[in-house]
């Protein structure tokens, strides 16, 4: 029997009263969650007023919230401490192990299918041959080294949403490199990585912030970097508060006051901003709300200081990692249901004026029936994979740092050095 333990207390409990980088911001995880099985939702073909919503169809923005979230507790957990060559050594590893061992199972599940969609001919359908059209051998060899999320690909391939976990191993190894050259001053690099990022993509990118194999390194650079100059600004206050030290006092009417503005700023962005230029700010309009959220003061993270959204926070990496093979596995589902009974369940559609295959065509309420299995479905598929994959390869890659005469680790730090996609 799995047994899951969530901590919801304040951080500064949590933390064992010992040390900032010990410190967790619980309610950042919840929103990691939320924000995962909204790109989740995006990615599902369904009709419906959740499927259809303008949120949930510009929900691609909120892997920039991953982005940002992703340089504040990276800086919180490892600005400090990057200060040898030894100590970079361990922080690639633990990050490293962190992050791959779930993508290689999941890319070898896709691949097992491929083989069989390759020995038995009936679960071709009418799809592309296996091994071709984004799940090609040397697209393979890509994804396997994280290289398709870096400009090495031309579309996007296998488990799609991994590019965005290959930017981010990348942009760990050059913020490290970053510490470890410019010690203290490592935060003038984040400036004009921020302004050239923003240039790039704005010049370069037709769809603006949604770019992904083509300019999503560069997308993934900006966002991590805003969220670590985020940190170097207000980081110390935010972690002074937690531990418990003497900071100006802010009421819980008033911060709940902001909480909710900082969220009506979040959805009115995110459902106008669509694919023009304004997208270009979301990073600022994430770190808006993560300044916000990681003071914890007000109504909204109490709410989401409980059990069911923590759990979310700390599923969110196998939620965005799986979802892609779950959503892909019900529509064969459909399609294997439709020989057997004769009923139509998947088939072409269209929302706005972008065209789709899937649980479309017999209306809303079906549709949102089959969204709301999808998300309990990922989210099972996730609880199983962070017990099963996760937790083993964060163990193994911390004890091969250990062996490997890197500084040897503190317990207690928790969650507070996982990046956005993955902690």
């Amino acid at each position: 029997m799995i047994s899951i333990k969530i901590r919801n207390e304040p951080a500064s409990a949590a933390s064992g009263g010992a040390g900032p980088s010990r410190v967790r911001f619980a309610v950042l995880d919840s929103w990691r969650g939320i924000c995962a099985l909204l790109v989740a939702m995006m990615h599902f073909p369904a009709s419906g007023p959740l499927s259809e919503s303008l949120i949930v169809r510009n929900a691609y923005l909120f892997v920039d919230y991953f982005f940002v979230l992703s340089g504040f507790v990276i800086a919180h957990r490892y600005r400090s401490s990057l200060s040898t060559r030894a100590a970079y050594l361990r922080f690639a590893i633990v990050r490293f192990g962190r992050v791959y061992p779930l993508h290689l199972a999941v890319l070898a599940i896709f691949v097992i299918f491929e083989l069989l969609r390759l020995t038995v001919p009936a679960l071709r359908g009418d799809g592309a041959a296996p091994f071709s059209d984004g799940n090609s051998l040397s697209e393979l060899i890509n994804s396997l080294l994280l290289l398709n999320g870096i400009g090495m690909d031309v579309r996007l391939t296998w488990n799609s949403p991994s590019w965005s976990i290959s930017a981010e191993v990348w942009t760990y190894l050059l913020f490290g490199l970053a510490v470890l050259s410019f010690g203290r001053r490592h935060w003038i690099v984040f400036i004009p990585v921020i302004i050239a990022g923003m240039a790039a993509i704005y010049a370069w990118s037709p769809n603006h912030m949604d770019t992904t194999w083509h300019l999503g390194f560069v997308r993934c650079l900006y966002g991590f970097s805003l969220g670590a100059l985020l940190y170097h600004v207000f980081g110390p206050v935010l972690v002074a508060r937690h531990l418990g030290a003497a900071t100006p006092h802010v009421t819980s009417f008033i911060a709940t006051c902001v909480e909710l503005l900082a969220l009506g700023a979040i959805l009115g962005f995110v459902a106008l901003a669509g694919k023009g230029p304004v997208n270009i700010l979301a990073p600022w309009v994430f770190a808006l709300a993560i300044c916000v959220f990681s003071y914890e003061g007000g109504a909204l993270s109490r709410i989401l200081n409980r059990p069911v959204f923590l759990w979310l926070g700390t599923f969110s990496y196998g939620i965005y990692m799986v979802h892609i093979f779950v959503q892909a596995r019900m529509i064969n589902a459909g399609s294997v249901l439709e020989k057997i009974t004769g009923q139509s369940f998947v088939g072409a559609f269209s929302i706005g004026r972008e065209e789709f295959f899937g649980f479309g065509i017999r209306g809303a309420a079906f549709g949102t029936v089959m969204t709301l299995a999808m998300v309990i479905l990922v989210v099972v598929t996730a609880l199983v994979a962070h017990f099963a994959i996760e937790k083993p390869g964060i163990r193994l890659s911390k004890a091969l740092a250990d062996r490997m005469g890197g500084a040897p680790r503190q317990k207690g730090t928790g969650q507070a050095g996982l990046s956005a996609l993955s902690s």
